[in-house]
């Protein structure tokens, strides 16, 4: 009995379950570089963030932190909130007539917004991702039924149908599912955990924001 390869299953495969498999193995391809590209980027997030918080505790003066931070235009993490919150609150406070409840109120502003374009620069392409883990099973699975109906197809019109010449065709339209699953699974997972560590930094920020905010509260009470 002939051996048959997954590779000759997909060069003889026709031509629109082809174009599946060709494209869902492009959708892999930009997942994986998107779930490469992310786990380092949520990785330098992590740690700038990790390391900018040891520094505002150490008991560092906040004018001489800002002085210091405010011309990284690499910042990541808490270090941009503070950025962002600590040059509204010192622009507030030089302005009169605003007290201190504004000048607390426009640096939660500007820590929030920085902190949203923070998440929202962590959480990019992670929709795409989602996209992919939700669609290529289906993708998948038209390729399949469009591979079973031709082989089937072909089976009505050789008119005597065994197992050697149903195999091929099955197993052709087979491996459309399986390349579905494979670009879908890595997807997902890759999701759920980027979604879960975006969530953990959001509340990071939030904590740093609220921590700091009590800090800026008593600076514009003197």
């Amino acid at each position: 009995m002939q051996e048959i390869s997954i590779l000759s299953l997909i060069m003889h495969a026709s031509l629109p379950v082809q174009l599946v498999m060709a494209g869902l193995v492009l959708l892999s391809l930009m997942s994986w570089g998107i779930i490469f590209n992310k786990i380092a980027v949520l990785g330098r997030a992590r740690r700038a963030t990790q390391d900018f918080e040891q520094q505002f505790w150490s008991g560092t003066d906040l004018n001489s932190l800002y002085e210091k931070t405010r011309g990284n235009s690499d910042a990541q993490g808490a270090e941009k909130l503070f950025q962002a919150g600590f040059a509204e609150f010192l622009k507030l406070r030089r302005q009169p007539g605003v007290d201190s409840s504004d000048q607390l109120d426009g640096a939660r502003r500007a820590m929030r917004a920085a902190a949203q374009r923070e998440l929202d620069a962590l959480d990019h392409h992670n929709s795409f991702l989602a996209t992919v883990g939700s669609v290529s099973p289906y993708i998948g699975l038209f390729g399949t039924v469009w591979g079973i109906m031709h082989a089937f197809i072909g089976l009505g019109n050789a008119g005597q149908a065994t197992l050697a010449t149903v195999a091929p065709g099955i197993a052709e339209a087979l491996i459309a599912t399986a390349i579905g699953l494979f670009a879908a699974i890595p997807a997902v997972v890759a999701y759920n955990r980027f979604a879960a560590d975006v969530d953990r930094l959001a509340g990071r920020f939030d904590s740093f924001m609220e921590e700091f905010s009590n800090i800026l509260q008593r600076l514009a009470a003197k």
